[in-house]
């Protein structure tokens, strides 16, 4: 009787050591992997961290982001891939990172395309999401919001007033074909390089020109190596937050609410302007690290408009696949937005 109380015992400790090692695991918050290419101290990486504050208070402490900034998982066009294979959990990545997967979503940066700030964040926010959430879904990755990049301007270490100043130079393009193409309606010859090879590039020599949003331009240092930032504001790029399906399929229902709830606590409209009133006060750190801005005359500047809106309709044939029903879409939308 002594030998079975005993056995009871410890079969009885056992269990009990097993059930608190279960609810002790259960108890372990999820860890998701955040990739961006964000430098530090910049508004993303500001967005980014609260972002992580607003999951763990949204989840009560069952979901940890784990933020990967500046590109430390590789380059955007790289880690969207990785992405979508269950590589990474999540990210931050320009629009034109998600058209590594769908390639029409380049045709959002189409250069001066957008009447006004305001039209483009309608058409993003009012007729783009439902077509974006279904094509990446397609391709292994749920959308969860719209985030910012910046107005695209050209840089290098001279001025560029005119269009005819790009023609026949290195250009670096961003790995789409609406950004190549941009470059080769200037003349200039494409060469596409993700941002891990950026600065390196005009450092020696491998491009002569690029066009940046200054909110990346300043805080990765490209600001040093090619100092000349010319004002052309072709191109206010969106970005664009994801993640893995395979990852959010094995999520809770609870987790994906809490996740949800965290992504909406922050409006795409509090996003953007965040980013683009943080693009003036870069811009004067530029000029007091010794950096030059050229700003154009509105002749100038029609100048450029003048030789890249015709091709538009060559882009989107460039681009492929469903790119003409996108540009369709859009062309609907801005019709709907007005100006």
């Amino acid at each position: 009787m002594t030998r079975l109380k005993g056995g009871i015992f410890v079969a009885g400790t056992i269990l009990a050591l097993a059930l608190m090692g279960g609810a002790s695991a259960q108890d372990k918050p999820i860890e998701l992997r955040y990739t961006t290419g964000a430098p530090p101290n910049t508004p993303w990486v500001m967005q980014l961290d609260r972002f992580v504050k607003d999951v763990e208070e949204e989840s009560k402490g069952k979901i940890k982001i784990v933020p990967f900034i500046n590109a430390q998982l590789g380059n955007e066009q790289d880690t969207m891939q990785q992405t979508a294979r269950g590589r990474i959990d999540m990210g931050g990545f320009s629009v034109a990172a998600a058209a590594a997967l769908v390639p029409e979503l380049s045709l959002t940066s189409l250069p001066f395309y957008f009447d006004s700030a305001r039209q483009q964040d309608c058409v993003y926010d009012s007729f783009l999401i439902p077509y974006t959430t279904n094509a990446l879904a397609q391709k292994g990755v749920v959308f969860l919001g719209w985030t910012h990049v910046g107005s695209g301007n050209i840089v290098g270490k001279k001025p560029f007033k005119s269009p005819a100043d790009v023609k026949g130079l290195k250009a670096r393009s961003a790995p789409t074909k609406t950004a190549a193409a941009f470059w080769v309606a200037l003349g200039a010859n494409p060469n596409p390089l993700g941002i891990t090879e950026w600065a390196s590039a005009h450092q020696t020599g491998l491009v002569d020109v690029s066009d940046a949003p200054v909110t990346y331009y300043v805080p990765s240092g490209l600001g040093k190596i090619a100092p000349v930032y010319t004002r052309t504001n072709h191109v206010d790029s969106g970005g664009i937050v994801v993640m893995s399906k395979t990852v959010y399929d094995k999520l809770s229902a609870d987790q994906r609410n809490a996740l949800q709830a965290a992504v909406t606590k922050r409006t795409a409209a509090q996003l953007r302007a965040e980013i683009r009133g943080f693009e003036e006060k870069i811009l004067e750190l530029h000029l007091k690290n010794g950096g030059q801005l050229v700003a154009l005359t509105p002749a100038e500047r029609a100048q450029w408009q003048k030789v890249l809106e015709p091709a538009w309709p060559q882009i989107v044939k460039a681009v492929g696949g469903n790119a003409e029903a996108f540009f369709k879409l859009m062309e609907d939308a801005k019709k709907k937005c007005g100006a």
